[in-house]
């Protein structure tokens, strides 16, 4: 196994046991009936009952539940064999239908035969994903003819931007633009816990817009939109203000620079 991917595995292995307990992720209201999806998706994928759905990279499972809540038939895919296992038993304990298989992205194709009227990702997978071209051929194949890509993620242009816990604004730190090799990151607390005790370093690459878009495009999608919010569903900067809304924002001007992007792309 490639060297980024086993450590990345041994860390979302890890965190898996983190973020189940945590309270943001709050699973006592997720058993009760709590939807985990937020209003983008929502409103932008619509109705979905009846629809069979792929959802790459889907942690352990909450945001696919939720989706056969509203009536997909749903397939989660994760390569984080610990997150599989309690998805599926997520699935088996709510008596909601789901099929969960544990791979990672790249070589799905071996293990899943079927296409799908919509392939989804959301908040957080990108940087996970060392090659978007590949990528974006494998969501092309398992797409049906007319079936689309949805996607809702963190802009990237919001990467450029230092993020440690004391930084007091907005400093420019690092490249927009992709580099083949990830960056190393060092353990430091988790992004649903940042208290949690974590020993496993990350490797995490950038892709920039233009890159994402085109990479969908050669894969033969019509890009159908592309939006851009100022809005992220976590707090990115410690100076971030979270609202009513329970979206978090930058301080004063906060409609500035955008935070969060999504895309519809639909195989012709």
């Amino acid at each position: 196994m490639d060297k980024y991917l086993q450590a990345n595995l041994d860390l979302w292995n890890e965190m898996t046991g983190i973020t189940s307990k945590s309270n943001s992720y709050d699973m006592p209201g997720f058993l009760a009936g709590r939807s985990t999806l937020k209003a983008v998706e929502r409103e932008e994928l619509g109705d979905i009952s009846g629809k069979s759905l792929l959802h790459l990279q889907c942690h352990f499972g909450m945001d696919t539940i939720s989706f056969a809540r509203l009536g997909a038939i749903v397939t989660g895919v994760d390569f984080s064999d610990k997150a599989i296992t309690l998805a599926q038993s997520l699935s088996a304990e709510l008596k909601i239908p789901a099929r969960f298989i544990c791979s990672d992205v790249y070589d799905l194709a071996e293990k899943l035969t079927d296409q799908f009227d919509i392939v989804h990702s959301s908040y957080g997978f990108l940087c996970w994903l060392p090659d978007v071209t590949v990528w974006a051929k494998l969501v092309a194949h398992f797409l049906k003819p007319g079936g689309f890509l949805h996607i809702v993620e963190s802009h990237p242009f919001l990467h450029v931007f230092e993020n440690e816990r004391t930084t007091p604004d907005l400093r420019v730190r690092f490249p927009y633009f992709p580099s083949p090799e990830p960056t190393r990151w060092e353990p430091e607390g988790c992004y649903a816990d940042k208290d949690a005790q974590v020993t496993h370093p990350s490797y995490e690459w950038t892709h920039s817009l233009g890159e994402i878009i085109n990479a969908l495009i050669n894969a033969g999608l019509r890009i159908d939109f592309l939006h851009e919010f100022p809005f992220l569903c976590w707090d990115n900067f410690p100076f971030m203000r979270k609202g009513p809304d329970g979206l978090w924002r930058l301080p004063g001007d906060h409609d500035t620079i955008p935070l969060t992007f999504s895309l519809k792309a639909t195989k012709p």
